[in-house]
Formats: structure tokens, C-alpha cells, sequence
């Protein structure tokens, strides 16, 4: 009776996997199609105003709705999507690229280097995120670059803590001692073992830092420190949203915040069956 009980919650916990992958999958597809096309097939300017359109609730015409000076919220939206995907995604290369060489160094080096560049870390890891980010963008006129390079400098911390900790893993395993014993030098055990060992934990951080990203970038537009005011970008959809949302008008912020969760849980979602996939511990307990 017991291994029936525990065959059928082994199956259901397969089938519920299995359908949030798949969810994950066609979310992420469907935000890939609607970055790429609906642009160009719309053939609309998303920065054309009309007066006489504004605040127009959903419809066949303005599928989101209009936003306070009539200009069409799907189209604003997707435009906005893709700048905060460009800075997700470039963010979190430059970020994980800079965490993972910085935590190699740090196991592979060990002694004085790994405790000075560990209490770096933790000495940067103590300042808020959004605060140092708005340090950096100040320094520099709004617009895209900016916002790129904040995000990209404050989100490799938690990269190098985990690369750190693989790499002194790896450092003991039977592989390890025999390159050594072959006279590989640090340098080479660790370009040609360490690092590719912990590229895919890496990867993974990387995934999952592009939602983070896509947040941070929407934080910093909504305070005024990140795209300017004209340009589409989710947080300033949603800045600019705030009057229409306390007349009454749910749209012009409904829209703009989904743009964003949407994309954090289908990529979520895509990162734990990747992580499932790393762990086997993990994929086992699923299928018991």
C-alpha cells in the first residue's frame, strides 16, 4: 500500500514538473515572438500620439488599451520588454563573466588572495543593490549604457560566491590531484579543469540573474534614473501610469507589470529544470 502511495505521488510530482517545464517553454516562446514580431507586423510608430484616443480601455483596436496621451499600450509594452531583455541578457553575460573569473581565482588561488577578494565581496554584497546601482547611473547621462553597466557591476557578487565554492569542491576530487601530480601548473588546472567544471553552475546563475536584471533596469526608469522619460522602458510605462491608475484606470499598470512577471516566472521556471537537471539528488527525489 505504501509503494503505491508513494508511485502515485512520485507520478503526479513528474506530471506537475513536467507541465510547468512546458508552461515555462511556451511562455518564454510566445515573449520571444512578440519581441521580434510584433514590431515589424504592426507597422505602427509606438511614439505616435493621439488625443483623441487617450486612456481607451481594452479593445479589438488597442488590444492593451491607450495610455494618457493615446499612444497604444501592446506596442509600448513590447518596446519596453525588449529593452529590459537587451539588458537582462547582455547584464547577466557581463556579470557572470566577471563573477566567474573573480570566484575561480579566489578557490583556485586560496590563502590571502581568497580571503581578500571574499571579504571584497562581502564588503560590496553589504551595500543594497538599487543604491550602488544608482550611484553609478548618476555618474552618467540616462539611457541605455548606463543602466547596462549599473546592473551588470552589482549583480556578479552572488556568481563568485558560488563559483568560489564549486571550484573548492573541485579542488579535491581524484581528477584534480592527478593533473597536478602530471605537472599541470595552477594556472592550466584551472583553466582546463576548474573553470569548464563550473560553467554550468555558472549558466545557471546567469538564467537566473536576467529577470533580476530586467527588475533592477525597471526600478532605476521608475525612479528617473534610467531610459528617459520618452523612451519605452517597463518602468516607465509604469511610472507614467500612476495618475491614470488612481483615476481609476487599471490598464496603462496592469499591462506593464505582467510584462514583467510573466517573463521572471517563465524564466524561473526554465531555470529550476535546469537545476533539477545539475542536481541528480534532486531529479531522483522527483521521480520516487
Amino acid at each position: 500500500m505504501a509503494d503505491l502511495v508513494w508511485k502515485s505521488r512520485g507520478r503526479a510530482g513528474r506530471s506537475t514538473h513536467a507541465l510547468r517545464v512546458r508552461t515555462s517553454a511556451v511562455l518564454v516562446a510566445l515573449i520571444a515572438l512578440a519581441v521580434l514580431l510584433v514590431p515589424p507586423l504592426a507597422q505602427l510608430d509606438q511614439q505616435a500620439v493621439d488625443l483623441s484616443t487617450k486612456l481607451q480601455p481594452p479593445s479589438w483596436a488597442h488590444p492593451f488599451g491607450t495610455d494618457d496621451v493615446g499612444r497604444d499600450l501592446l506596442l509600448r509594452c513590447v518596446y519596453g520588454l525588449r529593452v529590459s531583455l537587451l539588458v537582462g541578457l547582455v547584464a547577466a553575460l557581463v556579470a557572470t563573466v566577471i563573477g566567474t573569473a573573480v570566484g575561480a581565482a579566489a578557490g583556485a588561488l586560496g590563502g590571502w588572495t581568497d580571503r581578500l577578494v571574499m571579504r571584497s565581496v562581502d564588503t560590496l554584497s553589504s551595500i543594497p543593490h538599487l543604491l550602488l546601482g544608482v550611484f553609478i547611473v548618476a555618474v552618467f547621462r540616462p539611457g541605455v549604457w548606463p543602466v547596462l553597466v549599473s546592473v551588470a557591476l552589482t549583480h556578479w557578487l552572488s556568481t563568485a560566491r558560488i563559483v568560489r565554492a564549486e571550484v573548492l569542491s573541485l579542488r579535491s576530487r581524484p581528477f584534480v590531484d592527478a593533473a597536478i601530480s602530471g605537472g599541470a601548473s595552477r594556472l592550466r588546472v584551472t583553466v582546463r579543469h576548474l573553470v569548464p567544471s563550473v560553467l554550468p553552475q555558472a549558466g545557471l546563475a546567469a538564467v537566473l540573474m536576467i529577470p533580476h536584471a530586467m527588475w533592477h533596469e525597471s526600478a532605476l526608469s521608475f525612479l528617473g534614473l534610467g531610459l528617459p522619460a520618452h523612451q519605452a522602458s517597463l518602468g516607465n510605462l509604469v511610472q507614467s501610469a500612476r495618475g491614470s491608475l488612481l483615476a481609476g484606470d487599471w490598464w496603462p499598470t496592469l499591462f506593464p507589470g505582467l510584462f514583467l512577471v510573466v517573463p521572471t516566472l517563465a524564466v524561473a521556471g526554465l531555470a529550476g529544470a535546469w537545476r533539477d537537471r545539475l542536481n541528480p539528488r534532486r531529479r531522483s527525489e522527483l521521480t520516487l
